[in-house]
């Protein structure tokens, strides 16, 4: 599998756009959390081009680094479950995703904990981009954070966000038992184009509401 500078580029500009989209299809403040998914996912992948173009320039390759790291493991276990219970309306449902949301703020801490205390780095490792941080991936901080961003949209009661979530889960399995190495980077890319459900999410709903 193949990616680029260009791949990483032409999905942060397309997924900026369709965020800017979605978030003029939000109704209520609510709503725009959720809306804002592709957006923040497109500044992510435009952060990974600028690493793909900025080895060779430590200073600049660094600070994108701990950028793409904060997206990646703070930012997303944090906002994703926030995102989807502010959303939801059944009670049951917002229980669970209110102990999501614990859970996925606690991993954002402890993650970003050891961003500082043990910083990785960024190589290129089979025309991907591995990085060099290992905090997540012994079994239960991993189980966690999959538990906080995919979990929450499962059990949403909105089942275009529930196809978003599964999808995302599918692949998670794939990049980590076959790009192991460069999981997080593929996984993250495979999510921000998977995004483009939020904007159907929010598409159909006003295409229904208008009937």
């Amino acid at each position: 599998m193949c990616f680029s500078a260009t791949a990483s580029f032409v999905a942060g500009g397309a997924l900026s756009a369709t965020g800017a989209l979605t978030l003029t299809k939000a109704k209520t403040k609510a709503e725009l959390p959720l809306a804002s998914i592709p957006l923040w996912f497109g500044i992510q992948q435009t952060i990974e081009g600028i690493i793909w173009v900025s080895f060779g320039l430590p200073t600049l390759n660094t600070i994108m680094t701990y950028a793409y790291l904060m997206f990646a493991y703070v930012f997303w276990p944090v906002f994703v479950p926030i995102a989807i219970l502010l959303i939801e309306t059944n009670p049951v449902r917002k229980n669970i995703l209110r102990f999501l949301s614990f859970i996925g703020c606690t991993m954002g801490l402890y993650l970003l904990y050891f961003i500082f205390a043990d910083p990785g780095n960024a190589h290129i490792v089979n025309q991907s981009i591995a990085y060099d941080y290992q905090h997540l991936y012994p079994l239960l901080p991993l189980t966690f954070y999959v538990a906080a961003t995919c979990g929450s949209g499962l059990v949403s009661s909105h089942k275009t966000i529930n196809v978003f979530a599964l999808a995302v889960l599918i692949s998670f399995f794939f990049a980590y038992w076959f790009l192991n190495v460069t999981f997080i980077s593929v996984w993250c890319f495979f999510a921000a184009v998977l995004s483009f459900i939020i904007f159907l999410y929010f598409y159909r709903r006003n295409k229904f509401e208008s009937r």
